[in-house]
């Protein structure tokens, strides 16, 4: 404030805009800019400044912010795209219809829905997996598989006995059952072992077929 002061004074006793602005190490619009709110209010003009603009022409009028945020407030369940489709079937009079991104924008300013965190990126995730084959064993049962009786003509669900090597991905077995029961699934288990060996450990979810530890208290 002492520089442009002394800038100021400079120029009204008659030094040159140019000289003046140099030896400050600004420019001439700004010396000129000191001048002028020096004129208009004194010393006190000189001080600093936020830059920051009076208001923000990408922000919804004050009577669009009340609006929603009174329709949000009746209706706590509506989101701002229920919102927007409301004011769309009665639009406001003499009001712009706001975005759904502005309608998200009033409600979070208002404190009446809370941001959603962002998602991990995809690149953060750490796949989980054994070092080598044969180590560890994934065994499912899936459905979806529809087979028709030849004879009768009658569609039935079967069921699929599947296991992935956890580290090489290699299908392990792929048996279809018409049942999974548990001596369907323990052959299937069974051969899968004959064929390719016996891996370090076999993990499964906690499937009656696998575990009897939901219903009898067994393991």
């Amino acid at each position: 404030m002492e520089q442009r002061l002394d800038a100021v004074r400079a120029v009204l006793s008659g030094s040159s805009v140019t000289e003046v602005a140099a030896a400050a190490g600004v420019s001439r619009q700004s010396l000129h800019a000191w001048m002028a709110r020096y004129l208009a209010d004194g010393v006190a003009g000189l001080a600093d400044r936020s830059h920051r603009s009076g208001s923000c022409p990408h922000q919804a009028p004050a009577a669009v912010e009340v609006l929603v945020a009174e329709m949000r407030r009746k209706h706590p369940r509506w989101g701002a795209k229920r919102i927007w489709l409301e004011l769309l079937k009665k639009p406001p009079e003499g009001l712009v219809l706001p975005s759904t991104r502005t309608i998200n924008r009033i409600l979070t300013r208002q404190g009446l829905v809370v941001p959603r965190r962002r998602k991990r990126p995809r690149g953060s995730y750490r796949r989980w997996e054994r070092p080598g084959p044969m180590q560890l064993w994934q065994i499912d049962i899936v459905g979806g598989v529809m087979l028709v009786n030849p004879a009768t003509g009658e569609l039935r669900e079967a069921k699929v006995v599947t296991g992935v090597d956890d580290h090489s991905r290699f299908c392990v077995m792929a048996a279809v059952v018409e049942r999974a029961t548990s001596r369907a699934v323990c052959l299937a288990f069974a051969q899968a072992l004959q064929r390719l060996g016996v891996p370090n450990e076999v993990l499964t979810d906690n499937g009656k077929q696998f575990t009897d530890r939901f219903g009898k208290g067994g393991r």
